[in-house]
C-alpha cells in the first residue's frame, strides 16, 4: 500500500481521535472550542497536509496556517497551544505508517512526514512572530503618544496658569544668593514641607546629593550668560530632589534670572516628572522586549523542530526490543535531556508571548495547594518540610487560575532548588481590608539566600545562578502578577534564607 492509500485509509479515523485528544487534552483554550470548529480545522489541517505529502503542493497549507493563526490568536491561544495541536498529526500517523509500510518505503514516508511538519510549524511559527511583533509596536507607539501627549497637556497648563503663582500644580520659586526668598504651596507640597519652613533656606537643601554639583555648575553658568547678555537668561534642566523624608525623585526645572525686589534674582518653575520618566522607561522596556521576543522566538522554533524529530526517533528506537542494558539506559537519558530542553524552550516561548489573561472565580489558598501538588515529588525527594498558615478571610477572586498555578510553581521551584536536604519553606497567605483588599501570600524558606549584589537582578530575563536555570521562572512570575495589578517582590539576606512576596488585589467575583 502506498503513502496516498494510507492517507485515505485512515482519514476518518485519524481526524476523529485528533480532535478527540484536542477536546479532551491539557490546553483549555481547545477544550472550550465546539466540536463542529474544530472537524472542520482539523480536517483543514489533514487535507492540506495530504496536499504537501502526496503532490507537493504548499498552496493549501499555506491558506490553512494564515487562517488558523488569525482565528487561534483572537480566541487567546499560546504558540505552543496551537504547535502542539499540528504535532498530533505526526503522532496520529506515525502508527499507521509502520504498520503498513517496512523498510525503505517507512523511512521515505517518515522523512516525508517530518519535513512537511518541520514546514507547517516553521511556517505557523514565523507568521505568529510577525503578528506579535506588530502587537508590540502597536503598544509601543501607544505609549509614545501617551509621552507626548501628558508633555504637551504640562506645557498648556505651564502657559495658561503660569501668572496664578499659588494656584498652579508646579512648584514656584525665587532665590537671591542661593537662598530661597519665595515659594509658593506648590513647591513646598513638592518637597513635603510646610510653607514656613521653607523661605530662608538655601536652595541646596532641596537637591539630592547625586545631583547638586550639576545644579551649582548650571546656576553659575546662569548668571555667566546673564552678565554677557545683559539680559534675561534662562534654562532648562533635570535633577534629583530631595524631599523631607529623605527620598529622591525626578525633578525638571526651568529657570530664569529676573530681577526681584531690585535685586538679581533666579525664578524658576519645578514639577515632578515621575510619571514621565516611568512612561519613557515602559517604552525602552517595550522596545527591549520586542527585540528579545523576536530573537528568543525565532531561536527556540529553530531549535524545537529538529528536537522534535530527534525525539521521536528516539522514542521509535526505545520501542526496539533488542536494546537493553546500557544502551537502553543511555537512550533513556537521551529522552530525558531532550525532555528538560523542551521545558526550556517553552519557557522561552511563554516569556516572549503577549500575556492575555482569562479570568474566573477562584481561590487562592486552593492553587497554593494545587502547586505543591504538583512540585511534591521534589519536596519529598529533599524531605523538605513545608509548613502552612492560610487566612480563611480571604474571599474567592477573578484571578486566570493557570497562569497563577505556573507563576507560583516557579516561585516554589525556586525555594526547592536552593535548599538542601531536610530545609523548609514556610507558606503564609492572608489579606488587608484596610490596604484596598490585597492578598498577600509569603513565600519563605531557610536556604542559603541571596547575595545584595545580584537582588536588583533577580527579576531580569534570563538571569539566574543555577546551572540548569533559564533564568525566566521569577520574571514570567513577575509579568503574571502585573498582569493581575500585583506584585513580586523578593527579601532576602545571604546564608539566612529567601521570602517571596506576592500580592494580588480582590477582584469581586460576579
Amino acid at each position: 500500500m502506498n503513502l496516498e492509500n494510507i492517507l485515505r485509509k485512515y482519514r476518518d479515523q485519524i481526524i476523529e481521535e485528533w480532535i478527540e485528544r484536542l477536546h479532551s487534552g491539557s490546553s483549555e483554550r481547545y477544550r472550550e472550542r465546539p466540536l463542529d470548529e474544530l472537524r472542520i480545522t482539523v480536517a483543514g489541517a489533514y487535507d492540506a497536509s495530504h496536499a504537501v505529502l502526496i503532490h507537493n503542493d504548499f498552496s493549501k497549507i499555506g491558506c490553512h496556517i494564515e487562517w488558523i493563526t488569525k482565528a487561534r490568536l483572537e480566541g487567546g491561544f499560546s504558540l505552543s497551544e496551537v504547535q502542539n495541536a499540528y504535532e498530533l498529526y505526526r503522532v496520529l500517523l506515525l502508527p499507521a505508517l509502520t504498520k503498513e509500510l517496512k523498510g525503505p518505503s517507512l523511512s521515505k514516508a517518515i522523512e516525508q512526514l517530518n519535513t512537511c511538519l518541520f514546514y507547517t510549524i516553521r511556517r505557523y511559527s514565523n507568521y505568529f512572530q510577525s503578528l506579535h511583533e506588530r502587537e508590540i509596536k502597536d503598544h509601543a507607539l501607544k505609549l509614545e503618544h501617551q509621552v507626548a501627549n501628558r508633555t504637551r497637556e504640562l506645557t498648556e497648563s505651564e502657559a495658561k496658569y503660569r501668572v496664578l503663582v499659588e494656584e498652579i500644580n508646579d512648584g514656584y520659586f525665587v532665590t537671591q544668593d542661593g537662598n530661597i526668598v519665595f515659594a509658593n504651596k506648590a513647591f513646598c507640597n513638592i518637597h513635603g514641607y510646610k510653607p514656613g519652613e521653607v523661605v530662608g533656606r538655601s536652595f541646596l537643601d532641596f537637591i539630592s546629593q547625586e545631583s547638586a554639583e550639576e545644579v551649582k555648575r548650571l546656576v553659575k553658568r546662569l548668571y555667566n550668560d546673564r552678565m554677557i547678555s545683559k539680559g534675561h537668561s534662562q534654562n532648562l534642566y533635570t535633577y534629583y530632589r530631595l524631599n523631607k523624608d529623605g527620598t529622591s525623585l525626578p525633578t525638571e526645572n526651568k529657570v530664569k534670572t529676573i530681577m526681584y525686589q531690585d535685586k538679581l534674582a533666579i525664578a524658576g518653575i519645578c514639577r515632578d516628572i515621575t510619571k514621565r520618566m516611568e512612561m519613557e522607561k515602559q517604552i525602552r522596556e517595550s522596545e527591549n522586549l520586542a527585540h528579545i521576543g523576536q530573537l528568543t522566538t525565532s531561536l527556540a522554533h529553530e531549535i524545537r523542530n529538529p528536537l522534535s524529530s530527534v525525539k521521536m526517533n528516539i522514542q521509535i528506537l526505545l520501542k526496539n526490543v533488542e536494546f537493553d542494558g546500557n544502551d537502553k539506559r543511555r537512550m533513556e537519558i537521551m529522552s530525558s535531556e531532550i525532555s528538560r530542553l523542551e521545558k526550556i524552550l517553552a519557557e522561552m516561548l511563554d516569556f516572549a508571548k503577549p500575556l492575555r489573561l482569562y479570568l474566573e472565580p477562584t481561590s487562592i489558598n486552593s492553587v497554593i495547594d494545587k502547586c505543591l501538588d504538583i512540585v511534591d515529588v521534589k519536596i519529598k525527594e529533599k524531605g523538605i518540610s513545608v509548613k502552612k498558615k492560610y487566612s480563611k478571610r480571604i474571599p474567592w477572586t477573578m484571578l486566570d487560575r493557570d497562569k497563577l498555578e505556573q507563576a507560583i510553581i516557579n516561585v516554589l521551584l525556586n525555594s526547592v532548588e536552593a535548599l538542601s536536604l531536610e530545609g523548609e519553606i514556610q507558606i503564609r497567605s492572608k489579606m488587608e481590608k484596610s490596604n484596598n483588599g490585597l492578598i498577600y501570600v509569603e513565600i519563605t524558606d531557610n536556604g542559603p539566600g541571596i547575595c545584595e549584589e545580584d537582588l536588583p537582578y533577580v527579576f531580569d530575563p534570563f538571569f539566574s545562578n543555577k546551572k540548569k536555570g533559564t533564568g525566566l521562572g521569577l520574571s514570567n512570575a513577575k509579568k503574571v502578577f502585573e498582569a493581575h495589578g500585583g506584585t513580586v517582590s523578593i527579601v532576602a539576606r545571604e546564608q539566612k534564607g529567601t521570602q517571596c512576596l506576592l500580592v494580588i488585589p480582590v477582584r469581586q467575583t460576579k
